[in-house]
C-alpha cells in the first residue's frame, strides 16, 4: 500500500504538542487551511492555561507587609517643661511673698535678698560640687568687673519691683516685663546695631503706644515699668557679653558678692539706728531669711530648662510670669484697671504676639530636599538645644 504524503514539520509539532486540536470554527490540525497565525493563537492559548495550572497548584504566596521607617521627630523636654514651667509659676506668684515681709521697707527687703542669695547659692554650689565654677568668674577682670556690673543691675531691678509691689503698682510691674522683649529688641539697634524686620518695628511701635496710652490715660508715667523693662534689658545686654563661661548659680552667685559688702552696710545703719526689723525674730526673721530660696531656686530651675529646652519653648514660657502677676495684681491685690489700662495692656498683648509670630518664623529654617521630614525637625531640634 502505498504510504501517504510525509508529514511536515508543522503537522509533526502540531502532534507532539496538541495545538492543532480542533477548535470553534477551526478545521483539524493540519487540515489545508491551518495557518502559522492559528498555531501561533494556539501557544498563547496554551501559555496561559499553563499560568493558570501553575496558580491553582502553587502554594500562595504570602504578603508582606511593608516595614513603617520610624522618623525622630523633635518632642519637647518634659522634664525641660517641667522646670521652666515651675520657675516662671514661681516668679508669678512672687508678689504674694513680699505683703509677708512688712513692715521691713523695700531697700532692707533687698539688702537682705542680696545676703541670703549669696549664702544659699554658696550652699547650693557647694552641695552640687559648682565652686569650681566661680574660677571661671574671678579668673578675668573683665569678666569680674561685668559681673559686678550686672549685679548693680539686678539689684535696682529687685528695689523697684519691690517698691513697685509694696506701694500698689504691682499691674505696672507685670507690664514692665511684658514690655521688657520689646525694649531689648530695641537696644539691639541702639547698641549692637542690628538691623529689624519690619514685624519688629511693627510689635515696638505698638509698645510704645500702650505706654503712650497708658500714660496720658492715667495723667502718669508707668515709670515702675519702663525702670523695670529698662534694666532687666541692660541687665540681659551685659549677661550677653560674658557668654555661657559662668553657669546661672555661679553668676548669681558672683553678682550677689560683689553687691554684699553694701547690702551688710545699709543693714549696719538700721540696726545702728535700731530700725532693723530682722531683729525681731521669728517668722518675720524667717521669712526674711527666706528671700534666699525664693530668689535662687526658680533662677537654678530656669538654669536647668534653659539647657534642656529649645530657645522657642523658653521665650513663649517667659510670658507666663507676668501674666500671673498681672492676675495677682487684679484678682488678689484688688488694683483698678480702668478702660485705658486694658487699652494699652492689650496694644502690648498684640505687639508681643506680633514679636512671637516674627521669631518663630524666623527662626524656622528650610526644609532641605530629599529628607524625610522627621530627620530633618530631629536635626533642627538637635542644634537648638
Amino acid at each position: 500500500m502505498p504510504a501517504g504524503p510525509a508529514p511536515t514539520t508543522a503537522t509533526r509539532r502540531s502532534l507532539v504538542t496538541g495545538a492543532g486540536e480542533p477548535s470553534a470554527g477551526r478545521g483539524r490540525a493540519g487540515a489545508p487551511g491551518f495557518s502559522a497565525q492559528c498555531r501561533c493563537g494556539g501557544a498563547q492559548h496554551d501559555g496561559r492555561a499553563g499560568r493558570r495550572r501553575r496558580s491553582l497548584t502553587a502554594p500562595p504566596r504570602r504578603y508582606r507587609r511593608p516595614v513603617p521607617v520610624e522618623r525622630h521627630r523633635p518632642g519637647v523636654d518634659r522634664v525641660g517643661l517641667g522646670l521652666g514651667v515651675g520657675a516662671y509659676l514661681l516668679w508669678g506668684v512672687l508678689p504674694l511673698y513680699f505683703p509677708l515681709l512688712e513692715p521691713a521697707g523695700a531697700v532692707e527687703i533687698i539688702a537682705h535678698r542680696v545676703v541670703w542669695s549669696l549664702l544659699f547659692c554658696l550652699l547650693a554650689l557647694a552641695a552640687t560640687r559648682g565652686l569650681g565654677s566661680l574660677r571661671a568668674a574671678v579668673a578675668s577682670r573683665r569678666t569680674l568687673a561685668t559681673l559686678a556690673a550686672a549685679g548693680a543691675l539686678v539689684a535696682t531691678n529687685w528695689l523697684v519691683y519691690v517698691y513697685g509691689v509694696l506701694s500698689g503698682h504691682t499691674v505696672d510691674a507685670a507690664l514692665g516685663y511684658y514690655i521688657n522683649p520689646l525694649v531689648t529688641v530695641a537696644l539691639a539697634v541702639v547698641v549692637l546695631g542690628e538691623r529689624l524686620r519690619r514685624a519688629q518695628w511693627l510689635a515696638i511701635a505698638l509698645g510704645a503706644a500702650a505706654v503712650v496710652v497708658i500714660t496720658v490715660g492715667m495723667r502718669r508715667l508707668p515709670w515702675v515699668a519702663v525702670a523695670l523693662a529698662v534694666t532687666f534689658a541692660v541687665y540681659g545686654l551685659v549677661k550677653n557679653r560674658v557668654g555661657r563661661t559662668v553657669g546661672a548659680a555661679g553668676s548669681l552667685t558672683v553678682e550677689t558678692a560683689a553687691m554684699t559688702p553694701f547690702a551688710l552696710a545699709y543693714l549696719a545703719v538700721l540696726a545702728a539706728d535700731d530700725r532693723l526689723t530682722f531683729v525681731r525674730g521669728g517668722w518675720h526673721a524667717a521669712a526674711l531669711a527666706g528671700l534666699g530660696i525664693v530668689t535662687a531656686v526658680p533662677l537654678l530651675l530656669f538654669g536647668g530648662a534653659a539647657r534642656r529646652l529649645p530657645l522657642s519653648v523658653v521665650g513663649m514660657l517667659q510670658y507666663l510670669a507676668p501674666t500671673l502677676q498681672f492676675v495677682v495684681a487684679v484678682a488678689v491685690f484688688r488694683e483698678p484697671m480702668p478702660g485705658v489700662r486694658w487699652a494699652g495692656f492689650a496694644l502690648v498683648w498684640a505687639a508681643l504676639v506680633v514679636l512671637t509670630v516674627d521669631g518663630l518664623r524666623a527662626g524656622r529654617p528650610p526644609r532641605p530636599r530629599g529628607r524625610p521630614v522627621g530627620e530633618a525637625d530631629a536635626a533642627q531640634a538637635t542644634v537648638n538645644q
